[in-house]
């Protein structure tokens, strides 16, 4: 049997996803950091700040990861109250996994993910533009990068449900993706194709489920 929700467990928890969503973001997130060193290189007379700085930016960007792991734990703990997560911590009917799918596939399409994986995709332009001066300009900066990194994946990150938080090479798996989408020079049309096959992923379930006939 699961452990009964208490403090400590939820703690504990929320531990796991903030470890998870270091080790699964700071990859895509590595170039821009590289580079915010060669701008404070550039920006900063005293050289014993520019690591500080990059250490402040990767801080304000994995600020906004963390916030992420508090509500993935309290969505965590609804869903687990409500009895539709198994004991690998993973949806236990392919509906509701199919439908996360379909919403998914359909989210890759959008506006505001294209407009937010720009900006992944684009270190320099995103450094030039939103730079600010500073120890909390660096943690503000840091953050900005996060929120669009955040637009860019959250609903990537709801597929953990789907496959599993315990099953690690699903966790692998979607961070080679977000890695792929953000770094390879075709990565922003990888959009289309991963939609299409998430909806098409989704559908499929929600057949085997009896919830489309």
């Amino acid at each position: 049997m699961p452990p009964e929700w208490s403090v400590p467990y939820a703690a504990l928890i929320f531990v796991m996803w903030a470890v998870m969503m270091v080790a699964m973001m700071l990859p895509g997130a590595a170039p821009t950091v590289l580079l915010v060193t060669t701008l404070a290189s550039d920006r900063t007379a005293n050289s014993k700040l520019v690591l500080a700085t990059a250490m402040l930016f990767a801080s304000g960007y994995l600020l906004v990861w963390c916030g992420f792991s508090l509500a993935a734990t309290l969505l965590q703990w609804g869903l687990d109250e409500a009895g539709l997560l198994s004991e690998t911590m993973g949806f236990g009917n392919v509906t509701s996994a199919g439908a996360v799918f379909v919403a998914a596939g359909i989210y890759e399409w959008t506006p505001l993910k294209n407009a937010c994986l720009r900006h992944c995709r684009s270190p320099t332009e995103f450094l030039v533009r939103h730079w600010r001066q500073g120890v909390l300009g660096a943690v503000v900066t840091g953050m900005r990068h996060g929120t669009f990194c955040l637009g860019c994946c959250w609903l990537s990150m709801a597929l953990l449900f789907v496959g599993g938080l315990m099953n690690l090479a699903w966790v692998a798996a979607i961070t080679l993706l977000v890695l792929l989408q953000k770094t390879i020079p075709c990565g922003g049309q990888t959009s289309l194709l991963t939609g299409a096959v998430f909806i098409e992923w989704g559908f499929v379930s929600l057949v085997r489920g009896g919830f489309i006939a």
